[in-house]
């Protein structure tokens, strides 16, 4: 069998795998390999993957993908009936949890407004609040949120859970009208899919507690991001994200200089145990397909995860 690989993938990333595996390497531009022609598994290429969407065709044998990422609203339209897609969940349970208790702990403690006072000269003394105390709230309850809570609970916070699907300890998207008032800090972690685009509209933006804190680790199409703008320059709430909608955010855009707004590129999930985490994943994957086993984290074509 053969695994189609990116470029540059180190020989460390692939020990492990089956003895009846070969390895073929996907260029970042011009024909494929003869080898990889014949691929049965493949690896999508983290970022940069024009040139892998363009030589898809020509991969007939090809009957696994497998991402590097947890969303996979970027690669599922584009993938034919027959190819079983498979995504990272697990892979950035850690990094994205630690980047959401490093967002809550920097709002909570103003760093932020403390950083651009320093960078004016200005010796801005003001009181700041604690997490302690903090009811949080989930939207989307999987392994993310799952390792985030861990992370929360030595400061002492409550919970209250939100998912698709209600389940013992987890409310129903429903319930967002009667929880939404009750929560300091919004944690969301939806992955976009259709039914998801645009469901944190301005009516829930409107149910937030106000002086409560938006955090979005999920996707920036999840979100009326307009209805957050408004509610931010009101003074309702503060908004710290890793997503915008649309990505890269245009020059101009209000998020780049609202007071109350702090953002980062998308890189969450981008540290340096990324290809570690994720190849730990695919060798795991391409021994159950070696193996006949069933494959972990497929994909729902209906549901988009």
């Amino acid at each position: 069998m053969i695994l189609l690989v990116p470029e540059g993938t180190e020989a460390r990333y692939l020990q492990g795998l089956p003895q009846s595996v070969e390895i073929a390497y996907l260029p970042k531009e011009g024909p494929l390999p003869e080898q990889a022609l014949r691929a049965e598994f493949a690896v999508a290429p983290y970022g940069g993957a024009k040139h892998f969407f363009t030589v898809l065709p020509q991969l007939a044998a090809l009957r696994v993908v497998q991402t590097l990422t947890a969303g996979v609203d970027w690669i599922l339209p584009k993938m034919p009936p027959h190819i079983t897609l498979c995504d990272a969940a697990g892979v950035h349970d850690t990094p994205v949890a630690e980047w959401i208790v490093g967002a809550i702990l920097g709002a909570v403690k103003k760093f932020p407004e403390f950083r651009d006072a320093q960078r004016e000269g200005r010796w801005a003394y003001q009181w700041v609040d604690d997490l302690e105390g903090s009811t949080v709230l989930f939207l989307g309850y999987g392994s993310i949120a799952r390792a985030t809570e861990r992370r929360l609970e030595a400061f002492g916070v409550h919970f209250l859970r939100v998912a698709r699907t209600a389940r013992e300890g987890v409310w129903a998207l429903t319930e967002l009208p009667n929880l939404l008032p009750q929560a300091d800090v919004v944690i969301n972690l939806l992955p976009y899919t259709p039914q998801t685009e645009g469901l944190f509209g301005a009516e829930l933006v409107a149910q937030m507690k106000p002086g409560s804190l938006y955090v979005n680790a999920g996707r920036g199409k999840t979100v009326d991001q307009d209805a957050l703008v408004e509610a931010v320059r009101a003074h309702r709430i503060r908004l710290i994200s890793d997503v915008t909608d649309p990505e890269p955010l245009p020059e101009g855009h209000p998020l780049w200089s609202l007071p109350g707004v702090f953002f980062t590129p998308h890189m969450a999930g981008s540290t340096h145990k990324l290809f570690e985490r994720g190849f730990r994943l695919v060798v795991e994957q391409v021994g159950r397909y070696v193996r006949g086993e069933p494959l972990l984290n497929t994909v729902s074509r209906d549901q988009g995860y």
